[in-house]
């Protein structure tokens, strides 16, 4: 039977806008050579976080890391996992897995946020692809049981993100994980960027669509000559 003392022994309620302060914490984007992880790799900089940027070529990565400032750092790309708090993966959908599957222990207990979207392309335009795993977020916990893989940053514009003139980047970002101290850590880090927001959505088997849904975006701004996102409304 419930009573009034079980009820009243039960911790509040968590408020879910009550996040970790990851002001401290080291960034490695591997694939932050290209359009996506270069855009987040600038904004996480700007906003002052740490941030080493992760390439096949350490050469590159330097060159790159150059061109972006903010104190951010090149490194090839297992040197960037290692010296990372937490590691965002932007590589291209092609060579995901050989690349996680390489740097397995590199990788072991940290957070890694993928933000990596399987699609194709054809004249009719993008279309989703679906990975044997279920999703590219999935086939990274599959390749990485020694880290806390976690799902975000799938539909931002990479225009926007390196664009120095837009000062906000106006949208959420969906936040996927398994663990909600994770998943906190990374809505954290998705708020260092003005604008931003980043919303919980579910566990890593809910990422397929979330991953999907930039094939919708593509054609919207293809359609409209835009760079849209996503706003989440009532929370």
């Amino acid at each position: 039977m419930t009573t009034t003392d079980d009820h009243a022994q039960k911790p509040p309620r968590k408020d879910p806008w009550e996040l970790p302060d990851v002001s401290g914490l080291v960034v490695g984007v591997l694939g932050g050579t290209g359009d996506q992880g270069r855009g987040l790799a600038y904004r996480l900089a700007l906003a002052g976080q740490k941030v080493i940027i992760g390439s096949r070529a350490a050469e590159r990565a330097a060159g790159a890391a150059a061109e972006i400032g903010h104190g951010v750092e090149g490194a090839d790309n297992a040197e960037c996992a290692r010296r990372s708090d937490v590691v965002i993966v932007a590589v291209p959908w092609d060579g995901h897995k050989a690349l996680l599957a390489s740097l397995r222990e590199d990788l072991a207990g940290k957070l890694v946020v993928d933000c990596v979207n399987p699609l194709g392309f054809d004249k009719k335009g993008a279309y989703a692809l679906t990975p044997e795993e279920g999703s590219a977020a999935e086939q990274a916990a599959s390749l990485l049981p020694d880290s806390r893989v976690t799902a975000a940053f799938h539909h931002l514009s990479a225009v926007l993100l390196q664009d120095p003139a837009v000062e906000s980047i106006d949208t959420d970002v969906l936040v996927l994980g398994e663990a909600r101290a994770d998943t906190d850590l990374v809505q954290a880090l998705a708020q260092r960027i003005t604008g931003m927001r980043g919303v919980f959505a579910g566990r890593l088997r809910n990422a397929h669509q979330v991953e999907s849904l930039v094939a919708n975006l593509i054609s919207v701004n293809r359609r409209y000559k835009a760079h849209a996102g996503l706003r989440v409304t009532d929370v």
